[in-house]
């Protein structure tokens, strides 16, 4: 249903939207009528195009119920047909959103919001989505501008609390990478330093998702949000001092919705 939610935002934005399974036609309209759904369902009969871009998940064997189906993610392409970005996941549970793809490819994250500031920075921070369900795969925005004369520092070779975001650990919750822009060099002439910082704004992505084990289902039965919590933390400098690393805390509230099956 996730998808459905997002056809508007999708459309608003000159996109479209397509989705290609195994399923034969029948039960492709089978289950768009049943659940709603206006978008097109493509059937691949016998997984021709699966197989073509070598999506084919070959754990299933000629046979079995489940042969044929792909490896589950999306493909954005450009007007032209070109394909400019990708997005896999390992298990079928598991789900990119819509609102987390647009939020990586650069577009403004439409969730729940914080806005922080310190001495040494300001920080405005948003999640891909608002409703969230078991197996959601999302994004966090981190728009973080130094004040002035400020910069904190980037990953590098130096030894300094580079900034980052840590989530709080929840049984029901998957980190993954932080995502990082390019960095700029600063040049500290009393120290004849060269360290890796950022000066300017810039944003980090944290992808985070929601487990859809059984052991998870079991354990969100009956919620209807979800709190995540975090810290960003950072060392500032400015030309004269370099002050102790620092944290800034973050919490965002999700709408909780029960995994939907085919």
């Amino acid at each position: 249903m996730e998808l459905q939610r997002q056809t508007a935002t999708l459309a608003a934005q000159g996109l479209g939207l397509a989705v290609i399974t195994y399923d034969p036609p029948a039960t492709l309209a089978r289950f768009a009528k049943e659940r709603g759904l206006t978008y097109p369902l493509l059937s691949d009969t016998g997984s021709a195009v699966i197989r073509r871009y070598g999506l084919l998940n070959a754990e299933y064997p000629e046979g079995s119920r489940a042969h044929g189906v792909p490896y589950p993610g999306t493909f954005v392409l450009d007007p032209a047909g070109r394909v400019v970005a990708r997005y896999f996941e390992a298990a079928y549970q598991e789900r990119n959103t819509v609102a987390s793809i647009l939020t990586r490819q650069g577009g403004a994250a439409g969730g729940p919001g914080v806005t922080a500031s310190t001495a040494h920075v300001t920080v405005q921070a948003a999640a891909s989505d608002q409703v969230l369900s078991p197996g959601s795969r999302l994004s966090i925005a981190i728009q973080v501008t130094p004040q002035r004369a400020m910069h904190v520092y980037a990953p590098g070779t130096h030894t300094y609390q580079v900034v980052t975001f840590r989530p709080a650990a929840q049984p029901w919750l998957k980190s993954h990478p932080l995502t990082y822009p390019p960095s700029e060099i600063y040049y500290f002439a009393p120290l004849d330093e060269r360290v890796e910082t950022y000066q300017k704004p810039f944003t980090l992505v944290q992808d985070l998702t929601v487990l859809a084990t059984p052991e998870v289902q079991k354990l969100l039965a009956g919620q209807t949000s979800l709190t995540i919590r975090g810290t960003l933390d950072y060392q500032a400098c400015d030309d004269k001092v370099c002050y102790a690393p620092a944290s800034v805390p973050l919490t965002f509230t999700f709408d909780l919705t029960p995994l939907v099956r085919p």
